[in-house]
Protein backbone atom coordinates (compact mmCIF):
# COMPACT_ATOMS: atom_id res chain seq x y z
CA UNK A 1 0.00 0.00 0.00
CA UNK A 2 1.31 3.61 -0.81
CA UNK A 3 0.47 6.67 -0.08
CA UNK A 4 0.16 10.09 -2.33
CA UNK A 5 -0.28 13.76 -2.87
CA UNK A 6 -2.51 15.07 -5.00
CA UNK A 7 -2.01 18.76 -5.72
CA UNK A 8 -5.08 20.00 -7.52
CA UNK A 9 -6.92 23.32 -8.29
CA UNK A 10 -10.35 23.87 -8.82
CA UNK A 11 -13.01 26.56 -9.25
CA UNK A 12 -15.76 26.39 -7.01
CA UNK A 13 -18.76 28.03 -8.56
CA UNK A 14 -20.67 25.20 -9.01
CA UNK A 15 -19.99 23.01 -6.13
CA UNK A 16 -21.14 22.52 -2.31
CA UNK A 17 -17.63 22.61 -1.15
CA UNK A 18 -15.27 19.96 -0.90
CA UNK A 19 -16.39 17.70 1.60
CA UNK A 20 -18.83 15.02 0.40
CA UNK A 21 -22.47 15.96 1.71
CA UNK A 22 -25.98 14.02 0.69
CA UNK A 23 -27.76 15.08 -2.36
CA UNK A 24 -24.71 17.89 -3.56
CA UNK A 25 -22.03 17.86 -5.30
CA UNK A 26 -18.46 18.37 -4.14
CA UNK A 27 -14.61 18.39 -4.83
CA UNK A 28 -14.06 15.32 -2.97
CA UNK A 29 -17.18 12.67 -4.77
CA UNK A 30 -15.68 14.23 -7.87
CA UNK A 31 -12.05 12.55 -7.24
CA UNK A 32 -13.00 9.97 -5.24
CA UNK A 33 -15.54 8.64 -8.32
CA UNK A 34 -12.63 9.62 -10.85
CA UNK A 35 -9.15 7.69 -8.75
CA UNK A 36 -11.92 4.47 -8.18
CA UNK A 37 -12.79 4.15 -11.83
CA UNK A 38 -9.33 4.82 -13.22
CA UNK A 39 -7.40 2.56 -10.65
CA UNK A 40 -10.12 0.00 -10.38
CA UNK A 41 -10.00 0.30 -6.37
CA UNK A 42 -12.05 1.93 -3.75
CA UNK A 43 -10.88 4.96 -3.11
CA UNK A 44 -11.48 7.93 -0.59
CA UNK A 45 -8.94 10.87 -0.64
CA UNK A 46 -8.39 12.87 2.40
CA UNK A 47 -8.44 16.88 1.74
CA UNK A 48 -6.35 19.50 3.75
CA UNK A 49 -9.81 21.09 4.95
CA UNK A 50 -12.79 22.16 4.01
CA UNK A 51 -14.05 24.71 1.33
CA UNK A 52 -17.26 26.32 1.57
CA UNK A 53 -19.64 26.33 -1.09
CA UNK A 54 -18.77 28.52 -4.09
CA UNK A 55 -15.18 28.68 -2.85
CA UNK A 56 -11.70 28.51 -5.41
CA UNK A 57 -8.66 26.84 -4.60
CA UNK A 58 -5.64 27.11 -6.86
CA UNK A 59 -3.46 25.15 -5.02
CA UNK A 60 -5.12 22.29 -2.84
CA UNK A 61 -3.69 19.43 -1.77
CA UNK A 62 -5.40 16.01 -0.94
CA UNK A 63 -3.79 12.33 0.13
CA UNK A 64 -4.87 9.10 -0.69
CA UNK A 65 -3.70 4.78 -0.45
CA UNK A 66 -3.62 2.89 -3.55
CA UNK A 67 -2.37 -0.96 -3.78
CA UNK A 68 -0.39 0.38 -6.81
CA UNK A 69 2.90 1.56 -6.35
CA UNK A 70 4.62 4.64 -8.12
CA UNK A 71 1.72 5.96 -9.38
CA UNK A 72 3.46 9.21 -9.01
CA UNK A 73 6.39 8.28 -11.33
CA UNK A 74 5.29 9.72 -14.98
CA UNK A 75 2.15 11.55 -15.91
CA UNK A 76 -0.32 8.77 -16.88
CA UNK A 77 -2.49 8.79 -14.37
CA UNK A 78 -2.41 12.89 -13.90
CA UNK A 79 -3.39 12.95 -17.51
CA UNK A 80 -6.36 10.31 -17.39
CA UNK A 81 -7.95 12.10 -14.28
CA UNK A 82 -7.72 15.44 -15.81
CA UNK A 83 -9.52 13.48 -18.61
CA UNK A 84 -12.03 12.03 -16.65
CA UNK A 85 -12.93 15.33 -14.33
CA UNK A 86 -14.95 17.80 -15.22
CA UNK A 87 -13.08 21.00 -16.47
CA UNK A 88 -13.42 23.02 -13.28
CA UNK A 89 -10.99 20.56 -11.24
CA UNK A 90 -7.67 20.26 -12.52
CA UNK A 91 -5.03 17.88 -11.10
CA UNK A 92 -1.74 19.65 -10.78
CA UNK A 93 0.80 17.05 -9.69
CA UNK A 94 0.78 13.75 -8.01
CA UNK A 95 3.43 12.64 -5.18
CA UNK A 96 4.76 9.55 -3.19
CA UNK A 97 4.34 10.58 0.48
CA UNK A 98 5.62 8.59 3.50
CA UNK A 99 2.89 6.46 4.71
CA UNK A 100 2.18 8.58 7.82
CA UNK A 101 1.88 11.53 5.90
CA UNK A 102 -1.41 13.58 5.99
CA UNK A 103 -2.87 16.33 3.99
CA UNK A 104 -4.43 18.11 6.82
CA UNK A 105 -2.84 17.14 9.88
CA UNK A 106 0.61 17.58 8.09
CA UNK A 107 -0.06 20.89 6.83
CA UNK A 108 2.47 23.95 8.57
CA UNK A 109 0.42 27.12 7.01
CA UNK A 110 -2.03 27.82 4.91
CA UNK A 111 -2.64 31.34 2.35
CA UNK A 112 -5.49 32.66 1.51
CA UNK A 113 -5.92 35.55 -1.04
CA UNK A 114 -9.64 37.57 -1.25
CA UNK A 115 -10.24 39.27 -4.49
CA UNK A 116 -12.15 42.16 -4.58
CA UNK A 117 -13.30 43.93 -7.72
CA UNK A 118 -13.79 48.08 -7.86
CA UNK A 119 -15.89 48.18 -11.40
CA UNK A 120 -18.48 46.25 -12.54
CA UNK A 121 -16.35 43.07 -14.19
CA UNK A 122 -18.40 40.17 -16.54
CA UNK A 123 -15.20 38.45 -16.61
CA UNK A 124 -14.73 37.78 -12.40
CA UNK A 125 -18.40 37.73 -12.07
CA UNK A 126 -17.38 34.16 -10.31
CA UNK A 127 -13.89 34.84 -9.12
CA UNK A 128 -14.25 38.26 -7.07
CA UNK A 129 -16.54 39.99 -4.92
CA UNK A 130 -17.66 43.54 -7.09
CA UNK A 131 -17.51 46.52 -4.23
CA UNK A 132 -19.06 49.17 -5.47
CA UNK A 133 -17.72 51.54 -2.71
CA UNK A 134 -13.79 52.15 -2.70
CA UNK A 135 -12.83 51.05 0.68
CA UNK A 136 -9.90 52.92 2.55
CA UNK A 137 -6.82 50.48 2.49
CA UNK A 138 -5.05 52.96 4.63
CA UNK A 139 -7.24 51.98 7.44
CA UNK A 140 -7.96 48.44 6.73
CA UNK A 141 -4.11 47.32 7.06
CA UNK A 142 -4.17 49.28 10.32
CA UNK A 143 -6.58 47.13 11.47
CA UNK A 144 -5.59 43.80 9.94
CA UNK A 145 -2.18 44.29 11.54
CA UNK A 146 -4.15 44.08 15.02
CA UNK A 147 -4.46 40.80 14.44
CA UNK A 148 -0.92 39.32 14.62
CA UNK A 149 -1.82 40.65 18.72
CA UNK A 150 -3.93 37.55 18.99
CA UNK A 151 -4.89 34.23 19.50
CA UNK A 152 -8.36 33.22 19.72
CA UNK A 153 -10.35 34.44 17.07
CA UNK A 154 -13.85 33.04 18.04
CA UNK A 155 -15.32 36.62 16.71
CA UNK A 156 -14.76 34.65 13.29
CA UNK A 157 -15.89 31.46 13.43
CA UNK A 158 -18.77 29.93 12.32
CA UNK A 159 -20.54 28.87 15.40
CA UNK A 160 -20.64 25.39 16.62
CA UNK A 161 -17.95 23.86 14.63
CA UNK A 162 -16.11 20.48 16.27
CA UNK A 163 -12.71 21.82 17.17
CA UNK A 164 -11.15 21.88 20.05
CA UNK A 165 -9.39 25.47 19.95
CA UNK A 166 -10.23 28.64 18.06
CA UNK A 167 -6.74 29.47 18.60
CA UNK A 168 -4.81 30.77 15.26
CA UNK A 169 -1.50 32.62 14.15
CA UNK A 170 -1.90 34.63 12.00
CA UNK A 171 1.67 34.38 9.76
CA UNK A 172 1.29 37.22 6.98
CA UNK A 173 -1.68 39.83 6.37
CA UNK A 174 -2.01 42.23 4.09
CA UNK A 175 -4.39 44.51 1.96
CA UNK A 176 -3.03 45.80 -1.67
CA UNK A 177 -4.93 47.76 -4.39
CA UNK A 178 -4.62 48.54 -7.80
CA UNK A 179 -6.93 50.76 -10.01
CA UNK A 180 -9.26 48.10 -10.29
CA UNK A 181 -8.88 45.60 -7.80
CA UNK A 182 -7.82 45.53 -3.78
CA UNK A 183 -6.87 41.91 -2.67
CA UNK A 184 -6.45 40.57 1.02
CA UNK A 185 -3.51 38.00 1.29
CA UNK A 186 -3.61 36.33 4.94
CA UNK A 187 -1.30 33.76 6.27
CA UNK A 188 -1.70 31.32 9.17
CA UNK A 189 -0.76 28.41 10.54
CA UNK A 190 -4.55 27.07 10.40
CA UNK A 191 -7.54 28.55 9.72
CA UNK A 192 -11.25 28.17 11.29
CA UNK A 193 -14.54 27.54 9.01
CA UNK A 194 -15.41 31.11 7.61
CA UNK A 195 -12.63 32.74 9.17
CA UNK A 196 -10.90 34.26 6.24
CA UNK A 197 -14.82 35.74 5.03
CA UNK A 198 -15.61 37.09 8.54
CA UNK A 199 -12.63 38.87 8.32
CA UNK A 200 -12.33 40.33 5.40
CA UNK A 201 -15.88 41.68 5.79
CA UNK A 202 -15.46 43.32 9.61
CA UNK A 203 -11.96 44.94 7.67
CA UNK A 204 -14.48 46.07 4.70
CA UNK A 205 -16.73 47.56 7.86
CA UNK A 206 -13.59 49.90 8.66
CA UNK A 207 -12.68 50.68 4.93
CA UNK A 208 -16.08 51.90 4.17
CA UNK A 209 -16.09 53.71 7.99
CA UNK A 210 -18.95 52.01 10.00
CA UNK A 211 -16.42 50.86 12.39
CA UNK A 212 -13.26 52.07 13.90
CA UNK A 213 -9.61 50.56 13.98
CA UNK A 214 -10.42 50.57 17.76
CA UNK A 215 -13.91 48.91 17.63
CA UNK A 216 -12.25 46.29 15.17
CA UNK A 217 -10.07 45.41 18.48
CA UNK A 218 -12.98 45.38 20.55
CA UNK A 219 -14.60 42.42 18.28
CA UNK A 220 -11.67 40.38 18.35
CA UNK A 221 -11.47 40.76 22.12
CA UNK A 222 -15.67 39.90 22.62
CA UNK A 223 -15.00 35.97 21.08
CA UNK A 224 -18.47 36.80 19.73
CA UNK A 225 -19.27 35.93 16.07
CA UNK A 226 -22.32 38.71 16.30
CA UNK A 227 -20.14 41.24 16.47
CA UNK A 228 -18.43 41.07 14.11
CA UNK A 229 -19.45 42.06 10.33
CA UNK A 230 -20.54 40.10 7.81
CA UNK A 231 -19.06 37.43 6.15
CA UNK A 232 -17.73 38.46 2.41
CA UNK A 233 -19.58 36.71 -0.71
CA UNK A 234 -17.55 33.25 -1.38
CA UNK A 235 -15.95 34.09 -4.82
CA UNK A 236 -13.50 36.39 -4.24
CA UNK A 237 -11.62 33.61 -2.03
CA UNK A 238 -8.86 31.76 -2.80
CA UNK A 239 -6.75 28.71 -1.12
CA UNK A 240 -3.54 30.02 -2.90
CA UNK A 241 -1.18 28.10 -1.25
CA UNK A 242 -0.66 24.73 1.90
CA UNK A 243 2.81 24.41 2.89
CA UNK A 244 4.13 20.98 4.57
CA UNK A 245 7.63 19.41 5.86
CA UNK A 246 9.76 18.06 2.75
CA UNK A 247 10.59 15.12 5.46
CA UNK A 248 6.91 13.89 4.32
CA UNK A 249 8.32 13.16 0.88
CA UNK A 250 9.77 9.76 -0.19
CA UNK A 251 13.20 10.61 -1.80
Amino acid sequence: MARYFLELSYNGTRFHGWQIQPNASTIQEEINKALSTILREEISVVGAGRTDTGVHSSYYIAHFDSEKDHLAKGTDLRYKLNSFLPKDIAILNIKEVNSDAHARFNAISRTYKYFITLVKDPFTVEAAYHLKAIPDVRLMNKAAELLYNYKDFTSFSKLHTDVKTNNCNIIHVKWVQSKKRVILTIKADRFLRNMVRAIVGTLLEVGLGKITIDQFAEIIEKKDRSAAGVSAPPQGLFLTDIEYPTSIYTK
